[in-house]
This record gives C-alpha cells, sequence and structure tokens, in this order.
C-alpha cells in the first residue's frame, strides 16, 4: 500500500470517503448521509476487506467507515494491518451489544478515530446525524502511533506516594479512549479519588472501565449512585442516560442524576465539572482530547472556586477541540502534553513535597 495522503483538508476540497459494510442497505444509508453534507464525497464502497484493500489501493480515501464484522476478515484484523501498512483515519461501526463493546475498545486502541454504534431498527438516518461532523474531524486528525509502542505499563506503587484531601475530575472526547488507558496506567494503587466523563455509547462504557481496571493498579469501575469517592478508586460515567456528579460531604458521593442533554452530550464533562466545583479548592479538572466544547465551561468552574486545571496540549491531541477551547477561555492553568499530565496530577494530590512538577 502506498503512503497516505495528508490529512489537512483544503477548505474548498472535500472528505473522500470509502464506506465498507458487508450489508448494502447499510452502506446505502451510510453514503446517504455522508453524500447530504455537501463537502464529503462517497468516492466508493466495498463489502469486505478484500474489496476494502484493492478500493484503497485505487482510490486513496482520505476517511474510512469499516464495519466491525465483516465477512472473510474480521474487520479488527483488518484494521490492525491498514494502520500498520497504510495508517489512514478510520471510523468503525459497531452494533451497539455487550459482545461487540469488547471489540468497539480494542479497535480504538489500535488506531480507529472513533468508534460508533450501528442503530438497529428506528430511524437510520437519524441515528447516523452526527457521522459528517466526525468524518470531518477524522480527516483532520492527527494519526495514532502503532500499538506497540502504545502499550500501557501499569504503575503498582510509588515509593512513599501518599494522596492529599482532592478530587481529580478528567473529560475526554474523540481520542479519550486510549488518552485515558495512557494516563490510568501510570496511577498508583492509592491514586487520588477520581471521577471520569468519556464521551461514549451506553453499551460500551462498562467494557471500557473494565479494560481501564486491567491496565491499571488502581480500582476502576463504572460509577454507582452514593458510591463514596475514595483513595485508590477511579469511577468512569456510564454512557447514555445519566450524567455523573459529585457530591460534596464529609466524604464526597458519586450521583448519577437523569437530565437532558448538556453541551450535546449525556452524561456531560461539563455537568461533572460544575458539580465538581462546588467542592471548592481541593480538586484537580483534567480535559483531554476530543471534538465541541464540552468541559470548558465547568473547568473554568473549577479553576474560579480555586481548583487547579489541567489541559492536554495541541501537539498531543487526536482532536485539539475541547482542550482548545478550554484554553482559549482561560479555563486551563496548565497546558501539558499527555504523559506529563498524570506525573502532575500526582504532584498536585501528594500530601508530601516529594513529587517534582512536570515538565
Amino acid at each position: 500500500m502506498n503512503p497516505s495522503p495528508s490529512s489537512d483538508q483544503q477548505a474548498d476540497q472535500p472528505v473522500r470517503v470509502l464506506v465498507v459494510d458487508d450489508s448494502p442497505t447499510m452502506r446505502a444509508v451510510i453514503g446517504s448521509c455522508l453524500r447530504a453534507a455537501g463537502d464529503i464525497q462517497v468516492v466508493g464502497e466495498a463489502g469486505d476487506p478484500y474489496e476494502a484493500r484493492e478500493a484503497i489501493r485505487r482510490l486513496s480515501p482520505d476517511v474510512i467507515t469499516l464495519d466491525v464484522e465483516m465477512p472473510r476478515m474480521d474487520g479488527l484484523d483488518f484494521l490492525g494491518r491498514l494502520m500498520r501498512l497504510r495508517p489512514t483515519p478510520v471510523i468503525m461501526i459497531s452494533t451497539l451489544t455487550f459482545e461487540a463493546a469488547e471489540a468497539a475498545i480494542r479497535a480504538l486502541e489500535l488506531g480507529a478515530f472513533e468508534c460508533i454504534g450501528k442503530p438497529i431498527g428506528g430511524d437510520l438516518i437519524k441515528a447516523f446525524a452526527d457521522l459528517p461532523d466526525l468524518v470531518r474531524a477524522a480527516a483532520k486528525s492527527k494519526l495514532r502511533q502503532a500499538p506497540e509502542a502504545r502499550k500501557p505499563v501499569a504503575v503498582q506503587e510509588i515509593p512513599s506516594y501518599r494522596p492529599n484531601d482532592n478530587i481529580v475530575a478528567i473529560g475526554s472526547s474523540t481520542g479519550g479512549v486510549e488518552a485515558l488507558i495512557q494516563l490510568i496506567s501510570t496511577f498508583p494503587a492509592n491514586c487520588p479519588p477520581t471521577v471520569i466523563t468519556q464521551h461514549i455509547p451506553a453499551s460500551f462504557s462498562w467494557r471500557f472501565a473494565m479494560r481501564l481496571d486491567q491496565n491499571s493498579a488502581a480500582s476502576v469501575s463504572e460509577a454507582v449512585d452514593g458510591a463514596p469517592l475514595l483513595p485508590g478508586r477511579v469511577y468512569l460515567a456510564p454512557g447514555g442516560e445519566y450524567h455523573l456528579e459529585v457530591e460534596k460531604g464529609p466524604t464526597p458521593v458519586c450521583r448519577l442524576r437523569a437530565g437532558d442533554l448538556h453541551s450535546g452530550h449525556r452524561p456531560s464533562v461539563d455537568v461533572l465539572f460544575q458539580s465538581v466545583a462546588k467542592l471548592g479548592a481541593n480538586t484537580v479538572g483534567v480535559i483531554l482530547t476530543g471534538m465541541g466544547k464540552d468541559g470548558a465551561e465547568g473547568l473554568g468552574a473549577i479553576r474560579a472556586a480555586g481548583g487547579h486545571t489541567i489541559g492536554q496540549d495541541e501537539a498531543t491531541s487526536i482532536v485539539y477541540g475541547m482542550p482548545r477551547v478550554a484554553f482559549e477561555t482561560g479555563a486551563v492553568e496548565t497546558q501539558l502534553p499527555l504523559p506529563a499530565i498524570a506525573p502532575e496530577i500526582l504532584r498536585l494530590c501528594a500530601a508530601s513535597g516529594g513529587i517534582q512538577r512536570a515538565g
């Protein structure tokens, strides 16, 4: 396969997309959604990875949509080969089932730009309403490193580390799965209490929490209503129906609250951050890679309340959207590359001065 074309799109050039799915109906639906956007060109379709391989060579698409479950070759196998031989932004389309959740998380680890749910019945066109925005962002995104270079190694403990009373809140979206795996894998078993809102489909979040737990010495789980925020525990907002908030008390607790979409999302990073800001100065807010602006307002509230705030820098963000807005609005106190964020969190949450500031 030849080298990938530049992902930087000229303003007057459409994004060229190859749609790969074994279902002719699904290919038609995805193609219709993308063509309706006006600035996206569906340059080809393929019914399996072998057809896709020839189409990629012939058409050199800017972005590929790829079904996880494919005939003749598994979609994950094809994705792994593609990212090694001809790295191209890929949006995976997965069924919204528990069985598919593992494959979706694995696809993101392999370098997929995003993984979205394939609707079962209902209004298919409406279900893919966000796909054009994802395709545009994918065309401009930074491609992932090879998986071998990104394998996380869990840190079992940090000698003499003891957490203070700070609560850590992290928000992320597109690119956040890999970023969070890298970040949380460096947390020690006695890490500060941490809450996370990641934009992710409801049926995927439980599996992602398990993956984080497998890659970290800390205990990671989906948040449940009333769970106390304790050292060594990390809580991930369940996808879909509820916003994750933190309720103040002698020991702060997780609250799952029903509510409308906020900043276009549920769970919303802004909602989480706004609740954490009510705890006052003993907080650390972190905003990572993602599309849009969710989290910027809430991060500003944390900083205004005296808490510390950290934003991922542009160079290491897959999509410098959420952290950019937060930085430009003054919500970010310290902007750092992804590898430096966990050490800075631990420094800010250390009871002693033995951990130096991240460079």
